[in-house]
């Protein structure tokens, strides 16, 4: 497996999509927090859920996921994934994305690259291990985020 990619640019700058569950029951979100890396060995990629996300029911009821990345011509899409519920609304329905099956999750067909993963390690973020400003800016709501870390076990272009 190997992915040469700016990896500041693909979360920061061109989001993603992190979607978990099963090809007739899933959840997707835009996301724009993340990381790449190792750990205990492993390729692993790392994402940020808040709590009251529904995504982050998925996550925490699946053991597989995917980040998928996309060509700039979806940011509008990527954009309404991320500032709906699909607790509300069938987020997929008018999105122009078509999902399907990726390992034990699902992707979706226009992604560039998606990262296969495989839920190794869920924690809430503390506030008491965060710096003070961060606290104040991002968590006067106390909406807090889980960081999961999943092992990279596909790559799929």
């Amino acid at each position: 497996m190997e992915l040469t990619t700016d990896i500041f640019a693909q979360f920061d700058r061109k989001w993603a999509l992190l979607t978990a569950g099963t090809e007739d029951h899933f959840n997707t979100m835009t996301i724009s927090w993340g990381g790449l890396g190792t750990i205990w060995n492993k390729p692993v990629a790392t994402v940020y859920v808040r709590e009251s996300r529904y995504t982050h029911d998925f996550m925490d009821s699946n053991d597989h996921f995917t980040v998928s990345f996309y060509p700039d011509r979806y940011k509008k899409e990527l954009g309404v994934l991320g500032s709906r519920s699909g607790r509300d609304m069938d987020k997929m329905k008018g999105s122009g994305l078509t999902a399907v099956k990726a390992g034990e999750s699902v992707t979706f067909k226009e992604a560039e690259v998606t990262l296969v993963c495989r839920k190794l390690f869920r924690q809430r973020l503390l506030p008491e291990n965060m710096p003070k400003d961060v606290v104040e800016t991002l968590y006067a709501d106390n909406d807090l985020h889980d960081m999961y870390i999943g092992e990279v076990v596909d790559i799929i272009r």
